[in-house]
């Protein structure tokens, strides 16, 4: 069979097209163009519906994969060294944290800049992420980047539908360039629990690429269910729903020797994505194996 989009013939079984990245399983093989771009539209907006009426705000594809305006994606092994695959059109872009890069396509170019100018730029610096978002463009033909975040964990597509949430900064990964991706103050909650002072917020309709350390666990909340997370295992969050800072237990002194410290309480309704593994407590296991300065056995300093 030929695609749809750019006629390419396209062996039988495949998903996508070699060519152009367009979606073929489960759409009509028959018809012009613009039917065939108006089934899929049908298609998609199923599956929205769909998710919506389990209650969920978080619209994951549950293969993994999916196109936006000028790309697609893909994400490859899924778990814990997952790898997000983008296709670019030529002459199209996506936006990724600085550093998130694995690999690209000759032609694709890269550029960096301060987003939200300078200010912008210095909320983001304060907030633990880079001052720079980079950007990939292909260029004369389909092009090819891999992103990946830097510790071990997850990273799931998220098709957002002129949708708010908010997003901790170490769990952004990239972005479809029509998203807007503004650094918020989180107050003093945020900062007394470790999360730093600022969050990010993320609005309006596109791929948003988001990595946790360790799975995600989805949580829909119904109209006044309240429930806590521990502050080290929050993602995201629906930036509608409100949320307090307070202790795990009624003693502050307890709650320190529970492990547990500060919690986030969140009042529903709305979803919470939240992570399995706490990358400051994995991180604190880790160091009595690493020697320190005034190490006497080794020698080594870090």
């Amino acid at each position: 069979m030929n695609c749809p989009r750019c006629s390419q013939q396209i062996a039988m079984g495949n998903r996508f097209c070699g060519a152009c990245g367009y979606l073929i399983q489960d759409q009509p093989p028959q018809g012009s163009w613009r039917e065939t771009e108006g089934a899929q539209a049908s298609y998609e907006g199923y599956k929205w519906q769909e998710s919506q009426q389990q209650g969920e705000s978080f619209h994951f594809d549950k293969d993994g994969r999916g196109q936006g305006r000028g790309y697609t994606w893909e994400i490859r092994s899924p778990g814990s060294f997952a790898l997000a695959v983008i296709t670019l059109q030529p002459g199209f872009s996506i936006c990724a944290e600085a550093g998130a890069m694995v690999s690209m396509s000759s032609n694709v170019e890269l550029s960096s800049q301060m987003k939200g100018g300078l200010f912008g730029a210095l909320k983001r610096v304060v907030g633990g992420e880079t001052a720079f978002v980079s950007t990939f463009t292909a260029h004369g033909s389909v092009g090819e980047v891999t992103l990946a975040p830097g510790a071990p964990g997850d990273v799931v597509g998220i098709e957002m539908r002129n949708q708010r949430f908010t997003v901790q900064s170490s769990s952004y990964l990239a972005s479809d360039v029509e998203l807007q991706v503004d650094t918020k103050f989180g107050g003093l909650k945020t900062f007394l629990s470790g999360e730093g002072l600022f969050v990010l917020e993320i609005s309006g309709t596109g791929l948003l690429l988001i990595s946790s350390f360790g799975g995600i666990y989805r949580k829909v909340l119904a109209p006044g269910e309240r429930y806590v997370v521990d502050t080290g295992h929050l993602v995201a969050w629906e930036s509608h729903i409100p949320y307090q800072l307070r202790r795990a237990t009624r003693s502050f002194f307890r709650s320190f020797l529970s492990g547990e410290g500060l919690v986030a309480e969140f009042t529903g309704p709305g979803e919470i994505l939240i992570q399995t593994r706490n990358l400051a407590a994995f991180a604190g296991l880790l160091k009595p194996f690493f020697p320190n300065q005034s190490s006497s056995s080794g020698g080594f300093s870090f």
